[in-house]
């Protein structure tokens, strides 16, 4: 696994996961906002632009953080931030090793899986794959996103890079990922974090989470749409964290 760090390694170390589809930058203010006080980990999740291996599974992906984390952080790390994708993959991490991280913010997680779009995903993406790299085409999927026009060229950039049985591949794993019993176990102080304009899937699962963890704390962003709160507003995500972190 490719990672991106920030800061000294002497300092506490926070780790964020970018969202399915986008890369390390999906968090880079937030870095560069954070790295003076903190070591800043941004993993390239496998099979995206600038990874090094194809992505097989969240729990690949999850196991893999934990084993840097084990070797770079003796065994644990301050916070753990994941969005989406990088979301569900945190769930993983905290299910796989419990006492991992003292803060935990995932951001519009979806864990109920859906059977209908998870078989529909390999033939629409074998048919449209090739209209990722048309300029036009990914303007327009990228307004779809809500995000900052100024992450277009990152995302053009590296959606293009991305091969075809990876995208299927992570998307498969996005639209089946359910919560695993272990992660009730967590010591952790869970944070679940999504948009007030999110679809059904991930209001579902936001209330889903909360109530499969103990002492899970919610909070819902008024006006915002998936993964703006992060990609978006920065500087008000990182105030999150800040407040999280010494009150």
């Amino acid at each position: 696994m490719e990672i991106r760090e920030f800061g000294a390694e002497k300092q506490e170390t926070i780790i964020f996961l970018h969202g399915g589809g986008l890369s390390w930058w999906n968090y880079r203010k937030e870095a560069e906002m954070l790295r003076s006080d903190y070591h800043i980990v941004l993993p390239v999740l496998d099979g995206h632009a600038g990874s090094d291996r194809s992505f097989t599974s969240i729990e690949n992906n999850a196991a893999e953080i934990i084993e840097f984390i084990d070797k770079h952080c003796d065994g644990k790390v301050l916070m753990m931030c994941g969005l989406s994708l990088g979301a569900q993959i945190l769930l993983e991490i905290l299910s796989q090793r419990n006492d991992i991280c003292r803060f935990a913010l995932v951001e519009s997680a979806a864990v109920i899986p859906s059977e209908l779009t998870n078989a529909l995903i390999a033939p629409v993406f074998g048919c449209s794959y090739g209209l990722i790299k048309n300029r036009q085409f990914a303007k327009l999927q990228f307004k779809s996103l809500h995000m900052d026009d100024n992450l277009f060229d990152d995302y053009y950039r590296d959606t293009c890079k991305i091969e075809k049985a990876d995208m299927i591949s992570f998307l498969k794993a996005n639209t089946s990922y359910s919560l695993k019993e272990s992660l009730k176990d967590t010591t952790a102080d869970v944070h679940v974090l999504a948009g007030e304009k999110e679809n059904k899937t991930i209001t579902r699962s936001v209330d889903a989470i909360v109530k499969f963890i103990p002492k899970c704390t919610k909070c819902i962003i008024p006006g915002l749409y998936h993964g703006e709160f992060s990609i978006n507003y920065p500087d008000r995500y990182v105030d999150y964290i800040i407040k999280l972190l010494t009150d």
